[in-house]
């Protein structure tokens, strides 16, 4: 069977064309075959075809469209499993894979001739473009592009293998089309110069030059890049190197490149030392007299000195596919990077992947033995085997050069008529010499092409840089299938079993084999040293050890390089190359566990051998001896209005962990890591002391992009003053940091900060600990039911600003000393009153918090038709402040009472507007996953169903992500409501008994599990035991009674209600559904069951006795209540002892 997509799709079996009819059916034969072999989970195939419109029953509609695409090319060519289906072909039956290996092959064919033949095969595969029956779906939008880019590099290199060819004439018309199309291509304009030039014609290739300058000078007001200058200038001089060694000039056809080359049909004369015929001098080739060839070269001719390689080059496609290319277009290649990142190892493989292209040769000159900086062109020599006599190619004069001749002399005459490439191998300790070689070889020998590697740049003209970083590491949760994916693993499993037959990454021992590679950042030589271990040691002890990875790295090959055996000797070359001041800055530098900017390392790194005004000039040469890493991850870079993130974000400046830990070993030996570190810690509070205000005004999202970026230093500075024992810098961060952490949802992660930070001696009586006292309230506080720390730091921060003069400034802190007594007792018919007096404070945000809090009392208490003026006046303060947490969190307070109202499409737009408003913030925290589950109930009840449970599915998966099990057991909880509702009474019940069995171990609010009692019980009444379910809702109710939850206990009262009318006892059913609707202060349109039961009662009881059943309900005060159920109202709890010293 075939398949084709690169254009309209089309299906054949046996040269038989198949009719695929349908848009949607034609969508899933092409998504299936864009993965073909492989199992597509149903929920992405209805999501990629169906989008945000998928039906209620899209499982069973894509059942039906299998079946349809089963009866056109066969049942046996869908393979189905539950959840999942497949394309049953050979991945090369589809042409995009056809097109993608023929591409692939074509990369790694032998010479010009065979990958332009395979590129031409693979470009006929084409017929249209790509996935043309799916443009405008979502899921064909990344794959056609990356086709078309696929398509669009295939024609390049095509192209690029023709003119190694010499078939210049035939592409001028074919690249003057593709000009016309992209006039602004720089590269595309160069091969139609090279092509012209090709072909005989240099004024049109100038002319070509000057019109692609015109073009670029009218359209974009730039000149032309370096790079097509630098060909410009190649053909006014009729560079020999624009063209293959077998095409004569334009011209001038039959001249040769040299002058004074000899004419071969004189007649050989064997006096003449020079006439090429004499062979009578052994030293009459390039190179030693037994030219070096690589183990395998099947006797090709080709000289060189490569060595055969001893073990597999794994990884670095993209690498070599990158050196390819800009070899083919620049003539000095430097490969940069740290020690260990395998920059030989590529360099190598890639001058391997060279040798078609150049007729005299790959040379390697490795310069790691050298010393003296004068030895660097003998090694040159040396490595290419030149004797005091050199000869061009064959067919030329010999070029005599005097044994005593300068060697950089000598070598510029040798390879002056030679196509060759040179490696320059390991040049950073000699940088100049390296340097003056490439630039003296490149500027006298057009034909030779350099590859160096090197830790920094060789900084000379014309120089390219490609950097070589780690080897891609797994995600820390990879499984064993998807870790050996990653180039990392493959490295260590391939070196690990080469030492320990039989080794490979199972799901046994993946977690630590994962470990290992992120320790080791993916470093290839690290990696090796690691496999070699693990011939005596296990993955998982070998990941326990790595925190001092350079005594546990401490062997490698015997006949490496000393520098290459050890971990240590790896990055101590490094150091030693480095001066005072680039010693310094790496070794405090080490002390940023998340990089650093600019300003930070000026500020903590400063110090002896350091002035401050010399950080940026040294940081750079760190960043030049690819010691550090420099990203554009540092935050926003300038507040850019309008509460934005900004718009450049800062470098951040970062060192691998390697680096990093060798770093720590010197500050450690140099006396200096306590006052780095303090320096650190300081800046950091500091940043966070200045963010802090601003997070509750216009500019808070560019104040939470800084401290985003800072996270990992931010966590270190604070852990550093708690284990120095410094409680005032520990409280500053508490302090700063507080809010910030509530934004970002992480309460789970910083309370335990604050129960060790606020238990230590000597904390200062300032506003400052009393504002962490507070903001630790809001990451331990549960409710009033476990509020005895909670209620102790309360009492501690009014203590303490009691006892200081002035009002504190931190609005938390002035929001929780007004409404104390909500953290000592809960809340109770007093609450509004201690919130009253802060809904007219000068700080809008205070405001804000104020009008909020007084509304949900209200709802609390059943004063609904209160609430809406005080939502809307917080709104008003929080857009005047410029809080979008505040915002969004008032807009869902009034959507949840609209739900209550029936007001459900209104309601579901505020959800949706706090969504939009709060996204910047963080859409993955659990508040903001909360508010799409409040929007999937009100899109529910408003009858957009399927819309729904998108929504809810959507907030499931990322509560899963982010592990929060406490929201996940609420989700639970909601897709059982939403099967009840919708009649599926097994999938309610099953989904309510995974949120019973997941909630068993949680800490959840009691309101929480009374509502799962009260869904439990409408599932059971109809069938279940009406003395258990009663016994259950009224353990409910207690449970609830303490929090004074109206809301809650009218719910429990409804669902008795329930219970009274499958009883028969209509007119309990009615009094209770009137007590529900006094609690609550309004008849809940949220509830279905509320009109059931109420539509039940009116048929058994007649409107008028319903109606008085009713009243008497509504006429029941909350104490009527407690009594009816052999309740009563609770006491206050006593609050906890202060805590603290």
């Amino acid at each position: 069977m075939r398949i084709r997509i690169l254009g309209p799709l089309e299906a054949a079996v046996e040269g038989r064309p198949l009719e695929v009819g349908g848009a949607r059916l034609r969508a899933l034969l092409t998504l299936l075959a864009l993965d073909a072999g492989r199992m597509l989970p149903a929920e992405r195939i209805i999501d990629d075809l169906w989008e945000d419109r998928a039906p209620a029953t899209a499982p069973n509609a894509l059942q039906s469209l299998v079946s349809r695409l089963r009866s056109v090319i066969g049942r046996e060519r869908v393979e189905s499993r539950p959840g999942a289906y497949r394309l049953v072909v050979p991945r090369e039956a589809v042409d995009a894979h056809e097109f993608e290996a023929r591409v692939l092959a074509a990369r790694r064919a032998a010479g010009p001739g065979a990958r332009s033949a395979e590129l031409r095969a693979a470009l006929a595969l084409w017929r249209g473009a790509a996935l043309a029956d799916t443009a405008g779906l979502p899921f064909a939008e990344g794959p056609a592009a990356r086709l078309e880019g696929l398509r669009r590099a295939a024609l390049d290199e095509r192209i690029d293998a023709d003119l190694e060819l010499g078939r210049h004439a035939e592409l001028i018309p074919e690249l003057r089309a593709m000009a016309v199309a992209e006039p602004l291509r720089e590269p595309l304009r160069a091969r139609l110069i090279r092509a012209l030039y090709g072909a005989g014609g240099q004024a049109e290739a100038l002319a070509e030059y000057e019109s692609v300058k015109g073009v670029l000078a009218e359209a974009l007001g730039v000149s032309p890049s370096p790079e097509l200058e630098a060909l410009h200038l190649a053909v006014l001089r009729q560079d020999p190197a624009l063209l293959p060694a077998a095409v004569p000039g334009p011209g001038r056809a039959g001249s040769r490149p040299f002058e004074d080359a000899a004419d071969p049909s004189d007649p050989p004369d064997p006096s003449n030392p020079s006439n090429p015929s004499n062979p009578s001098d052994p030293s009459d080739s390039f190179g030693p007299s037994r030219p070096a060839r690589r183990a395998g070269d099947g006797g090709d001719g080709v000289p060189g000195n490569l060595r055969a390689r001893l073990t597999s080059f794994i990884g670095r496609d993209d690498d070599l596919e990158r050196v390819r290319r800009i070899l083919a277009e620049q003539r000095l290649l430097t490969l940069t990077g740290p020690g260990g990142a395998g920059k030989t190892r590529l360099s190598l493989e890639a001058a391997e992947r060279q040798r078609d292209l150049m007729p005299d040769g790959v040379w390697v000159v490795e310069l790691a033995p050298v010393t003296d900086p004068d030895e660097v062109p003998l090694a040159a020599l040396a490595a290419l085997g030149l004797r005091e006599t050199m000869l061009v190619p064959a067919g030329y004069r010999r070029i005599v050069v005097a044994e005593s001749a300068d060697p950089l002399d000598r070598l510029a005459a040798a390879l002056a008529g030679k196509r060759l490439l040179l490696v320059l191998d390991n040049c950073e300790h000699l940088l100049d010499a390296a340097a003056r070689l490439a630039d003296r070889v490149l500027a006298g020998c057009p034909g030779v092409r350099v590859l160096a590697t090197s830790r920094e740049p060789l900084g000379i003209t014309g120089e390219t840089l490609w950097p070589v970083g780690p080897l891609a590491p797994p995600p820390p949760d990879a499984g064993a299938a998807e870790a050996v994916t990653y180039d990392s693993v493959r490295l260590l499993a391939d070196r690990a079993a080469a030492v320990s037959p039989g080794f490979a990454v199972t799901e046994d021992n993946v977690g630590p084999v994962v470990r290992i590679c992120r320790a080791l950042d993916g470093m290839p030589l690290a990696t090796e040293l690691a496999a070699v271990r693990l011939r005596a040691m296990t993955p998982e002890q070998m990941a326990a050890r790595l925190g001092d990875r350079f005594r546990l790295l401490g062997r490698g090959s015997r006949t490496a390089l000393p520098r290459h055996q050890t971990l240590r000797a790896v990055v101590g070359w490094s150091w030693d190359l480095l001066d005072e001041a680039e010693q310094a800055l790496w070794r405090r530098l080490a002390v940023f566990a998340g990089g650093a900017t600019v300003d930070a390392a000026e500020r903590v790194c400063a110090g002896p051998e350091l002035d401050p005004a010399d950080v940026l000039d040294t940081l750079t040469a760190l960043v030049d001896k690819s010691l550090v890493v420099v990203t554009e991850d540092g935050g926003p870079g300038q507040d850019g209005g309008n509460g934005g993130a900004g718009g450049a974000r800062l470098p951040r400046y970062r060192m691998l962990e390697t680096i990093r830990a060798y770093g720590m070993e010197c500050l450690v030996d140099a006396g200096e890591e306590e006052r780095v570190r303090r320096a650190h810690a300081e800046y950091f509070a500091e940043l966070a002391q200045t963010a802090e205000p601003r997070l509750f005004r216009h500019d808070q999202l560019f104040w939470v992009g800084r401290l985003r970026a800072e996270h990992d230093n931010l966590h270190a500075g604070l852990r550093w003053a708690m284990a120095a024992g410094d409680a005032p810098l520990a409280a500053r961060f508490c302090s700063a940091l507080g809010w910030y952490w509530f934004l970002r949802g992480a309460s789970s992660e910083v309370a335990e900060y604050y129960r060790e930070v606020l238990a230590m001696p000597g904390l200062p009586e300032d506003h400052t600990t009393a504002s962490a006292f507070a903001l630790g309230i809001l990451h331990v506080f549960d409710g009033p039911w476990t509020n005895s720390e909670s209620g102790g730091w309360a009492q501690r921060a009014r203590a303490i600003c009691d006892a200081i003069d002035g009002e504190p400034s931190h609005p938390v802190l002035r929001m929780m000393l007004g409404t104390i007594e909500l953290y000592l007792g809960g809340w109770n018919e007093r609450a509004q009153e201690l919130v009253r007096p802060l809904l007219d404070d000068p700080d809008p945000w205070v405001r804000g918090i104020a009008h909020f809090a007084h509304g949900q009392i209200a709802v609390n208490f059943g004063r609904v038709k209160e609430v809406d003026e005080d939502f809307a006046l917080a709104m008003n303060a929080f857009r005047e402040a410029g809080d979008r947490w505040g915002l969004a969190f008032a807009l869902t307070a009034q959507a949840e009472v609209l739900v209550w109202r029936g007001e459900h499409r209104r309601s579901a737009g505020l959800y949706e507007e706090a969504l939009r408003i709060s996204a910047p913030l963080g859409n993955g925290q659990g508040m903001f996953i909360h508010t799409r589950a409040l929007l999937a109930h009100a899109l529910f009840l408003d009858g957009e169903r399927d819309r729904a449970v998108r929504t809810l599915d959507s907030a499931f998966r990322d509560a899963e992500r982010l592990a929060a099990k406490e929201i996940t057991v609420m989700l639970e909880h909601l897709y059982a409501e939403f099967a009840r509702h919708a009649g599926d009474v097994a999938e309610a019940a099953r989904r309510l008994g995974r949120a019973e069995r997941l909630s068993a171990d949680l800490h959840l609010p009691p309101q929480f599990r009374a509502m799962v009692t009260v869904s439990r019980a409408h599932l059971e009444i109809p069938e279940g035991d009406p003395e258990t379910i009663r016994r259950s809702l009224d353990e409910a109710l207690a449970s609830v009674l303490p929090l004074l939850d109206r809301p809650s206990m009218a719910q429990i009262l409804v669902a008795h209600a329930d219970l009274a009318r499958y009883e028969g006892d209509p007119e309990r059913a009615a009094l209770l559904l009137g007590a529900a609707r006094n609690l609550r202060g309004i008849t809940d349109l949220s509830r279905p069951e509320a009109a059931e039961i109420e539509e039940a009662a009116r048929r058994a009881l007649g409107d008028g006795a319903f109606e008085a059943a009713y009243r008497r309900g509504r006429a029941k005060t909350f104490d009527d209540v407690l009594a009816d159920f052999g309740l009563e109202r609770p006491e206050a709890p006593t609050p906890g002892p202060a805590a603290g010293p």
